[in-house]
């Protein structure tokens, strides 16, 4: 070969290490957890957060702001202001650039008082430049603020070989904009939940292995395959209800017809006959949770008056989601909640059966009775 040969281009470098990767998790877990309902303050709490994550206070200019690109930047303070964040008027003044001192109260606080983002000084830094290095890529030029707040999940739950699985707390908004990622250039392959950036992408990753793919494999060649659970057909359906036990297939029929949810009929289906596995949940979400109960005392009995109330309309149990929905519990602990409800006896469902939570024994005691189902019209 000729000493003149050309050398291939460098390897970009990655940007976080595998456990700063990991913390860039918890910022984005911990915007989705907060009562929010737009993506324009969920991606400001995440640009705020970052920086206040260390003492509960950090510095952010007006210009960082509307590089967001955000649709109404006035209602997204507004909305963080009512979590009792304490953002100055500055950043939405367009005429200066100066940095203003925003406060996260929550963020105040010692690692022994459960710190919702423990960071050291070098990995808060080190995320805080991940995420503006993110939001500043090509493809997401011009794009809303739902996407960029959808690439910076994907970025962060993707491994070393660019492959990653949708996490659970996406939010609804992000997942409606994957498509134009995949047409922007942010992502190579998209087939359900799995999903592959684009190598020009490498160098953001999360670098997080993933279970569904032990080995980790480098991006695959071709068209990228995932295999999908066989759709269950009408005659399949009807054969399970016909084989369930009595109580099982009347639960069934009662979310089938269900006039108030209007689930999909192919939805019902497979959440009935699909195995439901639980597993131990992940030391930070423990630690979470143990955070979330402390601030709400009265849960298990709010927990049992609502589903008493949801089954009195619908004529069956509300599921996990829609429970913690109507509460507005974070859809990340939704399982650590119910589970531990279950175990204290204030819910009880027939296990491994979807829609059957109701009032359990504690709930009983407590004056909380299920009600007899409306009568019909």
């Amino acid at each position: 070969m000729s000493k003149h040969a050309a050398h291939p281009a460098p390897v970009a470098s990655f940007l976080l290490t595998i456990p700063q990767g990991h913390a860039a998790r918890r910022l984005l877990s911990y915007a989705a957890s907060l009562p929010l309902s737009s993506p324009d303050a969920q991606l400001l709490a995440v640009v705020i957060a970052i920086r206040a994550a260390r003492g509960g206070t950090g510095r952010i200019t007006a210009a960082a702001v509307r590089a967001l690109r955000l649709d109404d930047a006035d209602r997204a303070v507004a909305d963080l202001r009512a979590l009792g964040w304490q953002l100055h008027d500055l950043l939405l003044d367009p005429s200066t650039d100066t940095p203003a001192l925003v406060t996260v109260p929550a963020l105040a606080v010692g690692p022994d008082e459960g710190h919702p983002l423990p960071l050291g000084k070098d990995p808060r830094s080190r995320v805080s430049g991940w995420t503006a290095r993110t939001l500043a890529v090509p493809p997401l030029a011009g794009t809303s603020p739902a996407a960029q707040l959808a690439a910076l999940f994907l970025a962060a739950h993707a491994s070393d070989h660019l492959n990653g699985t949708l996490p659970d707390d996406l939010p609804q908004p992000c997942r409606d904009c994957l498509p134009g990622l995949m047409t922007s250039g942010f992502l190579a392959h998209l087939d359900g939940d799995r999903y592959r950036l684009d190598s020009s992408m490498r160098n953001v990753v999360g670098r997080l292995p993933h279970r569904a793919d032990p080995k980790d494999s480098p991006p695959r060649k071709g068209p990228w395959k995932v295999p999908r659970p066989a759709r269950t057909t009408k005659a399949e359906w009807a054969q399970w209800k016909q084989e369930a036990r009595p109580t099982v297939r009347q639960n069934a029929e009662a979310v089938e017809r269900c006039t108030v949810c209007r689930v999909p009929r192919a939805q019902v289906a497979a959440a009935f006959t699909s195995t439901r596995y639980t597993s131990k949940a992940p030391r930070h979400l423990c630690d979470a949770y143990d955070a979330w109960k402390e601030h709400h005392p009265g849960h298990g009995l709010q927990a049992a008056q609502a589903t008493a109330l949801f089954r009195a309309r619908h004529r069956h149990g509300p599921s996990y989601g829609q429970l913690c929905s109507s509460l507005g519990w974070p859809r990340t602990l939704r399982g650590i909640i119910i589970q531990q409800l279950l175990a204290d006896g204030w819910l009880a469902e027939i296990p491994s059966v979807p829609w059957t939570l109701r009032p359990g024994d504690t709930a009983a005691a407590h004056g909380i009775l299920l009600r007899p189902p409306a009568a019909k019209a």
